[in-house]
């Protein structure tokens, strides 16, 4: 290990990695919370690509029949970060259109309201999707759980088989 001025790659990732956790954690909008976590996953891209490089020395592609160890860097490093790429683009797409399908049903991307809206007055059941201020300003004798289908039946005896007919045969 050098000095900070010879590992300036390093300490450049290590400073990457504490704005994106920061991010992360302190935002209350999951895009914001979204871009953190990129900023987490390019860090790290940034930390292995750095340690992987050896100065002086080429991509592990034999040209005009060179077999010499000493003259390739270790490919390992830079597999896994293609390899993280691949895998950070797919799961920030699927971030993506979660954050979409929360948007749609809750109408807003704060994780506070969601909360909010999620568990009304403590409840751990759901209500339906509404905006902020309906909720907020609803009374609470008029809540619309009760209203919600969960496709569960009361009475396990109503449950219809798969040839039409009820209970047990």
């Amino acid at each position: 290990m050098g000095s900070l001025g010879a590992n300036y790659i390093e300490a450049t990732a290590l400073i990457l990695f504490g704005i994106g956790l920061t991010t992360l954690l302190l935002h209350k909008n999951l895009i914001k919370k979204l871009i953190g976590f990129n900023i987490m996953e390019t860090s790290i891209f940034l930390y292995l690509t750095a340690k992987g490089y050896i100065a002086g020395r080429g991509a592990p592609i034999i040209i005009d029949g060179a077999n010499n160890i000493e003259l390739y860097i270790n490919p390992i490093p830079s597999g896994l970060v293609l390899t993280g790429i691949v895998i950070a683009v797919s799961i920030t797409a699927f971030m993506l259109a979660l954050c979409i399908k929360i948007y749609e049903y809750y109408g807003t991307l704060d994780m506070d309201k969601i909360i909010l809206i999620s568990n009304k007055d403590g409840s751990k059941t759901t209500v339906s999707p509404r905006k902020l201020e309906d909720i907020i300003q609803q009374d609470s004798d008029d809540n619309d759980v009760d209203n919600i289908d969960t496709g569960i039946a009361e009475n396990p005896d109503d449950e219809k088989d798969p040839d039409g007919q009820k209970g047990d045969d």
